[in-house]
């Protein structure tokens, strides 16, 4: 069930990060580490309505690629697939970074087992 969650600032448009391709991309990536089914994956993406992105020139952007994982995976096969993904968001995003000041992060975060899931049937 791991989650891609993709933040990105309002001076970037959808089609200049071309959000679906990035999110397929996300997920292809993440499929091949074959750490992660691709059947529990869930991607989305939000565009930030407002932000400041470090001493608040307008021409700063940001995306923020979040991952949500369940536990079970070493630290070191996390850290492994955590690089692989980053290096894949960098090339997806290679043309806008030289074109725009964007700040690109990543995070995986293991989310506790406590879960509830709710399944209309």
């Amino acid at each position: 069930m791991p989650h891609f969650i993709v933040e990105y600032s309002n001076n970037l448009s959808e089609e200049a990060l071309n959000i679906p391709v990035l999110l397929e991309t996300l997920i292809d990536t993440a499929v091949k580490t074959e750490l992660f089914p691709i059947a529990g994956f869930r991607a989305r993406a939000y565009r930030a309505d407002h932000q400041r992105v470090g001493h608040g020139d307008a021409a700063n952007a940001f995306v923020h690629v979040a991952m949500n994982i369940g536990q079970g995976r070493s630290e070191h096969d996390r850290q492994k697939a955590g690089e692989t993904i980053f290096e894949a968001l960098k090339d997806h995003m290679v043309l806008l970074l030289k074109t725009h000041k964007i700040a690109l992060s990543f995070e995986m975060r293991e989310i506790e087992p406590v879960k509830f899931n709710f399944k209309n049937t």
